[in-house]
């Protein structure tokens, strides 16, 4: 029987060597041209090759055209026969008029009145891949990858309503932690991000600063919108007074976090600030740099946090640091609905 075995991009050959050494035929590395592909026969399970990500074993194979495609499935699945739920696992490879979800859509439609679908934790999963101008027909047992998304909460809507107060760091290297700090907030695609500097500040080092964040920020987005099948949240960047901002931001509903070595840890504070996450209208996280954020602001401040006692963090890391103890301490999948 053929197997299509899966590699990390640039394994092929690798993988193919530690094949061969245990007595599998290697018929084809990076058919057609693609990386993190290999056909081989007489593929085991006991086999235990960690440059092998994935295996799927091929019961047929047709020329890719969704109607021959959806003729194969059809017959694949009275010869075997597959029995139970079922998920249908698309993956496309070269120039077609139809992408993943059509396929998808096909093999669904052609099986919906004689097995049960169940996208979550299918009895199995029936796999098509498309190589170029071939298709390979296949039938695993269960869910063939783990799910990102499905059965979980949906951090953007917490990340939706936080903004980011984030004081500027000037001087040298000004442009490379503005860079840092806006490939942060629009990774977690937080609703905004405030440059909040106080008294005071060399123009041109906060002209670097801001520079580094637009360069972040726009390289983050693009990776997102070629990754994700959803529409992607750009973060808003402002300017503001930091004193200013913490008027105008107490006036409202919100909340109002600072980050200090000088605050409760987090266990001290856990459900009370899941609590009032949950409610509030914003989440609003003061981020310090150099000199961190002034006392006198502490007193407008709903929590003063320490992350972790006795480490200080670097300011690139206040950012991802906050927002994964916030995702931590308020997610459930019972109770947050943003």
């Amino acid at each position: 029987m053929k197997y299509i075995v899966k590699t990390v991009l640039g394994m092929e050959y690798i993988a193919a060597s530690r094949l061969r050494d245990e007595g599998v035929n290697v018929i084809s590395i990076r058919p057609s041209g693609f990386l993190g592909l290999l056909i081989v026969e007489g593929y085991e399970d006991k086999l235990n090759i960690p440059e092998v990500e994935n295996y799927i074993p091929v019961f047929a194979e047709c020329n890719a055209e969704i109607e021959e495609i959806v003729k194969k499935v059809e017959e694949v699945v009275e010869e075997i026969p597959v029995e139970g739920t079922f998920d249908v696992k698309a993956k496309v490879r070269g120039k077609h008029p139809f992408k993943n979800r059509d396929v998808t859509n096909a093999v669904v439609d052609s099986l919906i009145g004689k097995l049960k679908l169940d996208w979550v934790s299918p009895d199995v999963t029936i796999c098509v891949e498309v190589i170029g101008s071939k298709a390979y027909i296949g039938v695993v047992k269960g869910v063939l990858e783990h799910r990102k998304y499905l059965g979980k909460p949906d951090s953007t809507k917490l990340f939706g309503k936080v903004s980011i107060v984030q004081t500027p760091y000037l001087e040298k290297k000004a442009y490379e932690f503005g860079e840092a700090v806006g490939r942060a907030v629009q990774a977690f695609e937080v609703k905004e991000l405030v440059i909040a500097p106080y008294g005071y500040v060399k123009a041109f080092e906060l002209e670097e600063f801001l520079r580094g964040v637009k360069s972040g920020q726009k390289s983050r987005l693009e990776v997102q919108k070629r990754a994700y099948s959803r529409e992607v949240r750009e973060t808003d960047v402002l300017l503001q007074d930091l004193y200013q901002c913490v008027r105008d931001k107490r006036r409202r509903r919100n909340l109002i976090l600072v980050t200090d070595p000088a605050g409760k840890p987090v266990y001290e504070v856990r459900e009370e600030l899941k609590k009032k996450v949950k409610f509030c209208d914003e989440v609003v996280v003061l981020a310090g740099s150099r000199y961190g954020i002034p006392k006198g602001i502490f007193r407008f401040a709903d929590f003063v946090i320490d992350l972790a006692p006795n480490v200080t963090f670097a300011t690139e890391h206040t950012i991802p640091a906050i927002l994964s103890v916030l995702a931590e301490i308020v997610l459930d999948s019972e109770n947050f609905t943003g």
